[in-house]
């Protein structure tokens, strides 16, 4: 890969976890002219090799990475930590047990953190992580506590104080807010992403986009096929079942009338 030349230098970010949803869209922010600041020096990482669809001139650099790995953390970012002003953090990995979850996702950002922190002239001053709406939720995808939570109840605010579970979004919080005020952070809630990535494993608006074009194609109404309940937080609905209680989404034609999307 042939790295980009930039102008300005000023700001140098690591997008980890760039060939996910946010990371795509990261990195074609940040190497345009008109970002503030821009246009940035861009590295990217993540686990597994850039796939054929990522485009090589988002990038100044990509660099194959294991996190959890503190020695191939240290040997692949060392080289550049002296550079790097901004870490993006949008990655993580998730298994069952949330301990387990608090555990490997902390130690993923440790390991990168301090690489780039312990760099001779070390030029690293925000950190800026995404999490997303399980802070509010809690551990769901725990199959022992899952089914014990007591979450807080929509629309959800910034404001509102954690729930008594375990839950790696509040450890990589902590953990950043420990290096303050050596370092600034920033934590982006996101609740739900749309974008283009096969490595994307959240992904429902693409689909849902994707059904709802296909059903126009066919002349098909567009019926979700599932509880209205898994629609209510996001979308208007009109409350009609459609079949196999499927929940019929509509819009509003401007006289007062619903229309199949």
């Amino acid at each position: 890969m042939e790295p980009q030349t930039h102008d300005n230098n000023n700001f140098v970010a690591l997008i980890v976890g760039v060939t996910g949803l946010t990371g795509v869209s990261l990195a074609e922010t940040l190497i345009c002219p008109q970002c503030l600041g821009g246009p940035w020096k861009v590295y990217g990482a993540a686990r597994r090799p850039l796939p054929p669809w990522f485009p090589p001139s988002l990038l100044h650099h990509f660099i194959t990475l294991d996190a959890l790995d503190n020695e191939d953390a240290r040997a692949k970012l060392s080289p550049i930590a002296h550079e790097i002003t901004h870490v993006f953090w949008v990655t993580f990995q998730i298994r069952d047990d949330e301990e387990t979850n608090v555990a490997m996702n902390g130690a993923m950002l440790t390991n990168v953190l301090n690489v780039l922190r312990s760099a001779t002239s070390a030029r690293l001053s925000h950190v800026s992580i995404q999490t997303g709406t399980k802070h509010y939720m809690g551990p769901i995808n725990d199959p022992v506590r899952s089914l014990q939570l007591a979450s807080h109840d929509p629309p959800f605010h910034e404001t509102m104080p954690r729930l008594p579970y375990p839950n790696f979004y509040y450890a990589l919080e902590d953990l950043v807010a420990a290096y303050a005020p050596s370092l600034t952070y920033s934590v982006h809630r996101a609740s739900i992403i749309i974008g283009a990535s096969t490595r994307g494993t959240h992904n429902a608006l693409l689909m849902l986009a994707a059904y709802a074009a296909i059903c126009r194609h066919e002349g098909l109404p567009f019926r979700y096929p599932r509880e209205q309940v898994h629609m209510g937080a996001f979308l208007r609905h009109d409350g009609r079942q459609g079949a196999g209680g499927a929940t019929r989404v509509g819009r509003d034609d401007g006289e007062g009338q619903k229309r199949s999307v």
